[in-house]
């Protein structure tokens, strides 16, 4: 009896869930690109042309891990909404799963090394430079999707990613130069670091999209084991990387406010970038994150003096043209009606048969 009644409630609510499941899509986007376009001026800003002593790179990237893990503890607890639900479930899946915590190492250290190259690339490269050369992660994930998830790209998509990676080309044949950068840079450790960054992308972001869509773990039990994971190796990079000089000038050595800031930033893009992997998938990430482009191309005129050059703005202009054809709904040819070859006669004698 209760059957008609589920039926009129899904045909009347089902449009307005759908809805609200496009709005929360397009907000998570829209938030990511714009921390994303904010994160990557910031910390330009805070490498090339402000004031005060350098910071260690190696010690923001452990501190952003620390931050995504108490950010994810409180969404658990909220998530739970009990305080015996978190604690069974934080010891069930975190102190009686090693498996899972080795399982989620590896996308930890893979985005360990990302984050450092980011440092290095943004110490030597524009911020718009950098934002459209970064966007190479994106053929690197659509090919580890293909092979890694067994899903398949129409030839638009193929089309849009191959006219990416020329607009991408055509913004490194002539970078645009900034005026108003304080350090010596080198284009091409710059160059070398973003594509050690893209492939880092490309793995790991869709090993943790497989990692969340495989099993029905909560998204923030995944992020605690990925984020405990990732502060142990941050902590051996600072060890390896920078361990005399923190033993000498402090862990916070050069820490400003724009320095908090960028590392408030890189937490919460990293929370982000996992709810839209959740919700979403990856290669819509990565171009959603190019349309960051625009913002930090502005944002690069204004602080630091970059002039445009025509390769750069030809480049950039294809990246963008390459969103939208991506964006292009599927054609699904896969189910095509069939003529009705039937004649009236064959009905006929079938409707007497039967």
């Amino acid at each position: 009896c209760a059957a008609p009644f589920i039926f009129y409630i899904k045909k009347k609510f089902l449009p307005l869930l759908n809805y609200v499941c496009v709005v929360f899509k397009v907000y998570c986007l829209s938030v990511m690109t714009l921390v994303a376009a904010t994160y990557t001026v910031a910390l330009r800003y805070t490498r090339t042309i402000s004031s005060g002593d350098l910071y260690f790179s190696t010690t923001a990237v452990c501190i952003a891990e620390v931050i995504k893990l108490i950010l994810s503890l409180g969404m658990l607890a909220k998530e739970t909404s009990s305080l015996v639900r978190f604690k069974n479930t934080i010891v069930e899946h975190i102190f009686s799963s090693p498996k899972e915590l080795l399982k989620l190492s590896v996308p930890s250290l893979v985005y360990a090394v990302q984050n450092n190259m980011a440092f290095i690339a943004l110490s030597n490269l524009d911020a718009a430079v950098y934002q459209v050369t970064y966007q190479l992660k994106i053929p690197c994930t659509a090919l580890c999707t293909v092979l890694m998830l067994s899903r398949s790209l129409s030839r638009l998509q193929w089309f849009s990613v191959f006219m990416l990676c020329g607009g991408v080309t055509l913004v490194q044949w002539r970078p645009a130069e900034a005026t108003k950068v304080q350090v010596e840079q080198n284009p091409f450790i710059g160059f070398m670091a973003i594509a050690v960054a893209v492939l880092c992308s490309g793995f790991a972001g869709v090993y943790f999209e497989k990692v969340l869509k495989s099993s029905d773990t909560s998204l923030w039990v995944r992020n605690i084991q990925m984020y405990l994971s990732g502060i142990l190796v941050t902590l051996i990079g600072v060890y390896i990387n920078d361990g005399e000089k923190v033993l000498e000038k402090g862990f916070f050595f050069g820490y400003t406010p724009w320095v908090c800031l960028v590392v408030f930033l890189a937490s919460v893009g990293g929370l982000y970038t996992s709810v839209v992997v959740k919700y979403t998938d990856n290669i819509m990430k990565g171009f959603s994150a190019a349309a960051a482009i625009v913002l930090s191309t502005v944002a690069s005129v204004i602080l630091f003096g970059l002039q445009i050059t025509i390769t750069f703005a030809s480049g950039a202009l294809l990246v963008c043209v390459s969103i939208y054809l991506y964006g292009l709904p599927k054609q699904d040819t896969s189910k095509v009606s069939r003529p009705n070859t039937n004649t009236d006669a064959e009905l006929r004698q079938k409707l007497i048969t039967v």
